[in-house]
């Protein structure tokens, strides 16, 4: 079994003493092309071209004598750290960490990064990165091949970001680059590259920033969620009232709460209304596509996620048929339009769906729709009161039938 394995971080800067001697005494050395090339690796030394982690971990454990795995950036930052330390390989770790890419391509962008989320977009990933895309300001995308910056450009069609890419960094190949995503899909980009993308409105100000990966808490930043009807009324336009049938919090609460949207999913409502659920969609980090076909209520969406300084994206449009064009939900709340709605909904096999209906008829209709195309079904009769605590009458009676939909592959 190796000695120790000692694991290298490389930005392209000179290597440290402690990187030299643990190279100069390695009988292995294992990464990419570029790192055995160097010449700090010993000539006699066993090499070993990194693809997979695990089968080069496996080796590494069978080697007798000092392994060295050299890495670029910083090796415990998504890197090779995590997989070298499984407890199947048995592996004794010393890390000598170098500068990791996204700082360093925040550093030539000369732009401050602790308010900026950080995702490793492979194949497998690509749709979920591009959604954090969609839902934050600033995000630092790791790029593979087959999941770069023309990929990422492609799929955030229709939502404009500038790109910042920083191809091969630390090498005298070094470039970067600030184009708009729109022309990002017509160049191809050199591997590796960290991929900056920016964009949706203007910067927000991290004054007193204490936690990396988010700002603090700000007037955007109100505490709790299914806030009152009132705190999203007429932002910026005047309007008085949420729109849409079954509007009020307590159906907004119970409706999150059975989507369950989180970082990296796409949510889409349909039929948006005053934007109440979008914005808290978006509020717990989901990417949203906000779908009316009213102007106003689109309008009154727009102004609602000003208001609450969270990205979204406000499709006008008519459901179902503009449904065609949006890309692939991960869950969905539907305000209205019926079992035609709900049918070209389930085409789509998102994980999750929501709905109401105001009437036990329609109820089942839209259950039997559900169902029927792949989903198990569960319906629940709600009936709230609202009451005035002055005179602790009866200010407002609510009763609607809330119908949740799980596709039936991932129901228990």
């Amino acid at each position: 079994m190796a000695d120790r394995v000692t694991v290298i971080g490389w930005d392209g800067s000179p290597l440290t003493a402690a990187a030299t001697a643990a190279l100069s005494a390695a009988t292995l050395v294992a990464g990419a092309a570029h790192h055995l090339a160097l010449p700090e690796v010993p000539a006699n030394a066993e090499r070993i071209r990194l693809g997979s982690i695990d089968l080069a971990a496996r080796r590494i454990a069978g080697h007798r004598g000092s392994a060295v795995v050299l890495a670029d950036g910083d090796p415990g930052f998504f890197g090779v750290v995590r997989n070298l330390r499984a407890p199947e390989h048995g592996l004794e770790v010393e890390v000598v960490p170098a500068v990791s890419s996204v700082a360093a391509a925040f550093a030539r962008a000369g732009m401050p990064w602790e308010d900026a989320r950080t995702v490793v977009a492979h194949p497998r990933t690509l749709r979920r990165a591009v959604n954090v895309c969609r839902a934050h300001h600033k995000v630092a995308v790791l790029t593979s091949p087959g999941a770069g910056p023309a990929e990422l450009a492609l799929l955030l069609e229709g939502v404009h970001r500038t790109f910042v890419i920083c191809e091969e960094l630390g090498t005298s190949r070094e470039q970067v680059s600030v184009v708009t995503s729109e022309k990002a899909a017509d160049h191809v980009w050199r591997d590796p590259n960290v991929v900056i993308v920016i964009g949706g409105g203007p910067e927000p100000q991290a004054t007193g920033a204490w936690i990396a990966g988010g700002l603090p808490a700000s007037l955007h930043d109100v505490r709790g969620w299914a806030l009152p009807t009132e705190a999203y009324a007429g932002a910026d336009t005047g309007a008085a009232t949420e729109s849409g049938e079954g509007g009020s919090s307590g159906l907004r609460a119970a409706q999150l709460a059975r989507l369950g949207p989180r970082t990296g999913d796409l949510l889409w409502d349909i039929g948006s209304g005053s934007g109440a659920l979008a914005v808290e969609a978006a509020r717990f980090g989901a990417a949203v596509l906000a779908v009316d076909s009213d102007p106003a209520a689109c309008a009154r969406t727009a102004a609602a996620a000003r208001a609450f300084g969270v990205q979204l994206q406000v499709v006008e449009g008519l459901a179902p048929h503009v449904l065609e064009r949006l890309p692939e939900p991960d869950v969905v709340r539907i305000g209205g339009g019926g079992v035609p709605v709900v049918t070209a909904v389930t085409e789509r096999r998102p994980e999750r769906i929501v709905t109401h209906a105001s009437t036990r008829d329609e109820a089942e209709a839209l259950g039997a729709a559900l169902s029927g195309n792949g989903y198990t079904v569960r319906c629940s009769l709600l009936q709230s009161v609202e009451l005035d605590t002055e005179a602790w009458s009866e200010r407002e009676r609510s009763v609607v039938f809330l119908l949740s939909a799980l596709r039936s592959d991932l129901a228990p």
